[in-house]
């Protein structure tokens, strides 16, 4: 009978411990994402009886029967309300992404290029309104941009206007409220990027004659690409599924999926073709996250070819 050695043990433990480790992950998304995902899927394919969902399969006499129902996904690709509530929602979430990037860069910028005693108070800063409920800082931008809130009566005292500017319930309010809420989710990302970049390689762009400009475009634009897809993912992809930002800020002309979905769930009481609108959804969603993998898969190959 073989010896299990001390070494043949440890290995043992080691083994358990790494299973351990990413197993609990994948247990977590099995449990909270894959099979809430698959029963809204089974949902979007059934037919609504009452208050119940027909079977998808059947057994009578010895015959298995399967229906899928893809009305509702057809429904999807032909409706133009759909088709524009897409892209309405694919739109206004690239524009979100485009002005975070362009307000988030330079402030991550700043940060990682100020003392490193002023970094944490700059964090605690971006941070800070995550201290707040969602609900209620949304809700402020209503008291600033309302036709009686704060901006419409500084704005005629100064006599800048004869009379309030129409502020709320159009894109512009639903897009300022927006921004504020995701620029955290771009300047972290990028700030994590650019604190650890080698400023050697500025130095030597500067050595061979390129002028400040020039160096930040060729080189700090290029290293700090993984931070930008990554800021960038973290804003897109929970835009294109906002409720409460479209819902409380926006007007009727602000179509986003994210009403779409409460509206068949809730008013039109049609779970099958809302829980088609929520399938279709994170399909949109799964496409950037493939690219995001793609990059992060680049940017670690990159990474460990250096190091070797």
């Amino acid at each position: 009978m073989a010896q299990v050695t001390p070494m043949s043990i440890a290995e043992r433990k080691q083994r358990r411990g790494r299973r351990f480790v990413i197993g609990t992950p994948y247990l977590f998304l099995l449990l909270f994402f894959s099979l809430p995902f698959l029963v809204v899927l089974r949902i979007s394919l059934s037919d609504m009886e009452g208050i119940r969902f027909t079977d998808l399969l059947t057994y009578v006499d010895g015959v298995i029967n399967l229906k899928v129902k893809i009305s509702n996904y057809i429904f999807l690709t032909s409706d133009p309300l759909y088709i524009e509530t897409y892209w309405s929602s694919i739109k206004f979430a690239a524009l979100n992404t485009a002005i975070c990037l362009f307000i988030g860069y330079p402030f991550a910028y700043f940060m990682a290029r100020s003392p490193t005693a002023w970094r944490p108070a700059l964090l605690m800063l971006v941070s800070l309104p995550f201290w707040t409920s969602y609900l209620l800082r949304v809700y402020a931008w209503r008291g600033l941009l309302d036709d009686h809130g704060i901006i419409n009566d500084l704005i005629i005292a100064l006599h800048l206007h004869d009379g309030p500017v129409k502020m709320m319930y159009t894109s512009f309010s639903m897009m300022t409220g927006m921004v504020y809420t995701y620029v955290p989710f771009m300047i972290l990302p990028l700030y994590s990027n650019l604190v650890k970049m080698d400023l050697r390689l500025l130095e030597a762009a500067n050595d061979l004659g390129a002028t400040p400009w020039k160096a930040f475009w060729l080189v700090t634009v290029p290293l700090s690409k993984s931070g930008i897809i990554a800021g960038s993912m973290l804003v897109f992809i929970p835009s294109l599924g906002e409720y409460v930002i479209p819902e409380l800020l926006g007007g009727p002309s602000t179509l986003m999926i994210g009403r779409v979905l409460w509206d068949e769930f809730f008013s039109n009481n049609d779970w099958p073709m809302a829980s088609a609108v929520a399938v279709s959804m994170v399909v949109l969603i799964l496409i950037p996250l493939m690219i995001f993998n793609k990059y992060q898969n680049e940017a670690e190959g990159a990474t460990t070819g250096s190091k070797a």
